[in-house]
């Protein structure tokens, strides 16, 4: 016999405790624009995703799309300007990144889940109310924080094994349409939905220490530290602010990992090992 599928038994074995411990649990899952990569991770992250909810688990995925985002308004030669570091969406911006996200970007991904045989259905924020939203800052015009998030069509969805693909497009309470940011709305979607894991897929493989090196867990108290002292800096800031929060709201742990690795979800939730950077209580 080919001793491949003696490794493959194995692993299979080893994974039963896991498959058991996440056996009907909500795992919120942002998949960030810089890890979506080509079509042949497209279709891996897909395989992930559908086989998390073949064995139990209840996916809702939340997307970006930034340099997707980034390509189109600069063929379009539409400038963005940029205030602390965030993109000011005005009226012509907004109209592009809800086309990208809610059509190419969010489509893409919906169609890779149902060829890999799951069942997936793309949604905004703007679906049944899903994200309500207030201006963020008038200074960067149509970009919004959730303030009211009403699950109860994703808890649907997912009840009848569907797996929903969400844009991060927020509705405002006066019609307008808000651009937010994507890992605000996954941590906002999952707080609400009181998951029981939010992973992070980024392009980094984790939060690193002082020394350096990546960190494998810490707790709350010890993340609010590493940023107090500067060694949480950069853009992993509001990823580490975005999981503190969205504990504070009711998800169980949070992880940071690496979106471009391999099997990055499979090995966080199935392994001993795990992948990235768990936060935890």
């Amino acid at each position: 016999m080919n001793k491949d599928w003696f490794a493959t038994a194995r692993t299979l074995s080893q994974a039963l405790p896991y498959l058991q411990r996440y056996d009907g649990a909500t795992v919120v899952i942002k998949f960030g624009g810089h890890a979506m990569g080509d079509d042949k991770e497209m279709q891996s992250f897909a395989r992930d995703i559908v086989l998390m909810s073949q064995v139990g688990l209840k996916p809702v995925v939340v997307h970006g799309g930034g340099p997707m985002i980034n390509d189109l308004l600069a063929r379009l030669k539409i400038k963005s300007e940029f205030v602390n570091g965030k993109r000011v969406t005005d009226a012509a911006t907004v109209e592009i990144v809800e086309m990208v996200l809610s059509g190419r970007v969010g489509k893409r991904i919906v169609q890779a889940i149902n060829a890999e045989g799951g069942r997936a259905v793309g949604l905004s924020g703007k679906d049944a109310s899903l994200m309500v939203c207030d201006q963020t800052n008038p200074a960067l015009g149509f970009v919004g924080t959730p303030n009211d998030v009403n699950p109860a069509i994703l808890r649907n969805l997912s009840e009848t094994g569907v797996i929903p693909v969400i844009a991060p497009i927020g509705a405002g309470r006066n019609g307008e349409t808000f651009n937010v940011n994507g890992d605000t709305a996954a941590g906002a979607i999952a707080a609400a939905l009181k998951a029981d894991r939010l992973l992070l897929l980024t392009d980094v493989a984790g939060v690193k220490g002082a020394d350096g090196e990546v960190l494998t867990e810490m707790t709350q108290d010890e993340a609010h530290a590493l940023i107090r002292d500067g060694v949480i800096a950069g853009g992993m800031i509001p990823k580490a602010e975005t999981a503190l929060d969205a504990m504070a709201g009711g998800v169980r742990a949070v992880v940071i990992l690496d979106g471009r690795a391999p099997n990055a979800c499979l090995l966080e939730l199935f392994t001993e090992h795990g992948a990235g950077t768990l936060i935890k209580g």
